[in-house]
């Protein structure tokens, strides 16, 4: 498959938990791959740079600062990030931003269970961030399967299908209880 017929996957389930600080998106995903590959998608600079919103110089499987450098187009934005856990192949924790994000990979008989809790400080967010993660694990299992198609970041992602995505998983979602 190639990056022009690269059309976004069907929608997985999603849902949404009360945090400390605003709300997290837990988004759940089945892969075709072990949980030692899935890992290295997620922690290799190599590997991340060919699918995440961001690319990064260090390793994400060590615990400490890291830089994660948000692309949308000839835009780039240096996020300052951290590892909190890395426990391999089955505990990913890091910042971004002030975002938080735990991978969780569970191996299965077919492959791995990834589940991605995503925490944000706005409701609003929660589908935005629903759609990215969509695309970029789409694009994460090409990757694996050895078909890559390439990121698709940013503003870029509204031609591959982001905005419906968006509205998709802004159904699925339920409303926010009124504190």
């Amino acid at each position: 498959m190639n990056r022009i017929s690269y059309q976004p996957g069907p929608l997985v389930p999603v849902s949404v938990e009360p945090a400390t600080e605003g709300w997290t998106l837990v988004f759940a995903r089945d892969l075709r791959h072990a949980p030692e590959k899935v890992w290295s998608a997620l922690t290799d600079p190599a590997q991340v740079g060919q699918w995440a919103p961001y690319v990064t110089e260090q390793d994400l499987g060590t615990a400490g600062d890291v830089t994660l450098t948000m692309i949308d187009g000839d835009t780039a934005e240096d996020v300052p990030s951290k590892v909190i856990r890395a426990e391999p192949p089955t505990l990913l924790e890091h910042t971004f931003g002030t975002d938080l994000l735990r991978w969780e990979l569970a191996a299965t008989g077919t492959g791995t269970r990834l589940t991605l809790r995503h925490t944000v400080g706005d409701w609003d967010w929660l589908a935005q961030v629903a759609a990215g993660w969509h695309i970029c694990l789409d694009v994460a299992e090409r990757m694996l399967d050895g078909s890559p198609v390439g990121p698709i970041r940013g503003q870029e992602a509204l031609q591959y299908g982001w905005d419906e995505l968006r509205s998709a998983y802004t159904e699925r979602l339920p409303v926010p209880k009124q504190p």
